[in-house]
C-alpha cells in the first residue's frame, strides 16, 4: 500500500508577485565592481525561478568568462535574495549559456553608462 501524498499548495499570484520584486529590489543592490551598474539592470539575470515551497533558483551569467569576480558575485546574489522574508532556500546558477552582451542592458543602465 502506498502512502498518500499530499499536494503542495501553489502559491497565490500576488504572493508570487510580491515576492518576485522583493527579489528584484533585492538583486538591484548587488553591483559589477567594475561597471556602476547592478546585475538585474545590467541583464546578469537570466531567469528567478521561485518554487511552491518557497526554494529560489536564480540563473545569472557574468560579463566575461575571465571577470575577476565569478568566485564571488554569485555569493553576493545568494545573500541579497536570502534577505527577502520567508524564502526557504536560495541557489545561485552560474551559465555562460548564452553569452552576455551589452544588448542584455536595461535602457537605464545603458543611459547609467551613456550608451544611449
Amino acid at each position: 500500500m502506498t502512502e498518500a501524498v499530499e499536494p503542495v499548495a501553489k502559491l497565490d499570484q500576488t504572493v508570487l508577485d510580491n515576492l518576485t520584486d522583493q527579489i528584484i529590489e533585492q538583486l538591484k543592490t548587488v553591483f559589477d565592481p567594475e561597471i556602476p551598474v547592478d546585475v538585474y539592470e545590467l541583464g546578469l539575470i537570466y531567469e528567478v525561478d521561485i518554487s511552491d515551497e518557497l526554494d529560489v533558483t536564480v540563473e545569472m551569467t557574468l560579463t566575461a568568462l575571465g571577470c575577476p569576480v565569478a568566485g564571488e558575485m554569485p555569493g553576493w546574489v545568494k545573500d541579497a535574495v536570502l534577505k527577502v522574508p520567508d524564502l526557504k532556500s536560495v541557489r545561485v546558477a552560474l551559465t555562460f549559456e548564452p553569452p552576455w552582451d551589452p544588448s542584455r542592458m536595461s535602457d537605464s543602465a545603458k543611459l547609467q553608462l551613456n550608451m544611449l
